[in-house]
């Protein structure tokens, strides 16, 4: 019961900072498509750096334990591919549709509408899809640090670093 009411919490804190940093509004979004407003960016890479901090931060101190997903590149691509024309048909992404809908954008329940039914079609094709898509480029459980065979703080600076140069270049082009 803790675990769900952590989840409320977090769920409704969450929302209200999409809702405050206006990345709920339709011009947002747009923008975001169309690479003339990186205020989602900005949004979505400050909350990536946090949480990449908190959460590696709290398994160093031993109070975690990191619950990896295979990577699995057929999955990730085609995924990614339906993500992006979804929300360039719609105008949001899965949790903006949500966060729009609660601010009684009516038109967010025709995205939340496709995500039911493409978790159906979805649930109903796995069987199909374990055999064939989910097998392509499967690297197993693997983090970069891992991957590159260096410890996880340095990819942290160096992306947080990274970033930080990319908010800047964002403030000095207006993005």
């Amino acid at each position: 019961m803790t675990t769900l009411l952590y989840g409320l919490i977090t769920g409704v804190f969450f929302g209200f900072l999409l809702q405050k940093g206006e990345v709920l509004r339709y011009d947002k979004q747009i923008g975001a498509l169309r690479l003339q407003d990186m205020t989602i960016v900005k949004f979505m890479l400050s909350h990536i750096a946090v949480a990449m901090v908190g959460i590696y931060l709290l398994y160093d101190l031993g109070i975690v334990k990191l619950s990896l997903k295979s990577t699995i590149l057929g999955g990730v691509v085609i995924g990614a591919i339906l993500f992006g024309i979804g929300w360039g048909l719609l105008g949001y992404c899965p949790g903006t549709s949500l966060g729009a809908l609660g601010e009684g954008r009516m038109d967010a329940l025709w995205g939340i509408g496709g995500m039911l039914v493409g978790a159906g079609i979805y649930a109903e094709a796995y069987p199909y899809l374990q055999k064939t898509v989910l097998t392509w480029g499967d690297y197993g459980k693997i983090t970069i640090p891992q991957a590159l065979g260096i410890n996880h703080w340095i990819v942290i600076v160096i992306l947080l670093l990274a970033m930080l140069g990319l908010f800047k270049w964002f403030e000095q082009k207006k993005l």
